[in-house]
């Protein structure tokens, strides 16, 4: 083999690496913002309310504490996620905890996920939705009236 063609071939294969290494570190470093829901949903004719409390950690670490029609939010990286739930159906009731592991979206940056309806175990389309940022309301245009007349006064 002629040193050009070995150099071809060498030079193919560091593209293809980099090439490899580009898509791993795309889908890996892919950041997602989880957002977490305490709220009633209606899912195939049926209501699932909130809960009194939820306390959502991620990585150990406390990310939200919710009531009832409260969000909390967690930030993080790669498609997988992992969350310990613990929740508190009523005041008084002790909490159960839970350990939920799921699969984010790659299509989605900004994640709902209803914790009752995920508790409750409905399919993905009654929990997990897309956070679509609601549109600001266009400001009113001041209707400002100019003349080129100019009133003075005596004092």
């Amino acid at each position: 083999m002629s040193s050009g063609k070995k150099t071809i071939i060498i030079r193919m294969c560091l593209v293809l690496l980099l090439l490899v290494i580009a898509v791993i570190c795309f889908i890996t470093g892919r950041g997602h913002t989880v957002y977490f829901d305490n709220k009633a949903v209606d899912f195939s004719g049926e209501t699932y309310p909130a809960v009194y409390k939820i306390e959502v950690k991620v990585n150990g670490e406390k990310a939200a504490k919710l009531y009832e029609d409260e969000r909390g939010m967690a930030d993080t990286m790669g498609q997988s996620f992992s969350m310990v739930v613990e929740m508190t159906k009523e005041k008084g009731d002790e909490p159960t905890a839970h350990a939920v592991s799921l699969s984010l979206p790659y299509s989605m940056d900004g994640i709902i996920l209803n914790i009752p309806a995920m508790m409750a175990g409905l399919p993905p389309e009654a929990y997990l939705s897309e956070f679509v940022q609601a549109p600001e309301p266009e400001a009113e245009e001041s209707e400002e009236v100019v003349t080129d007349e100019f009133v003075m006064e005596d004092l």
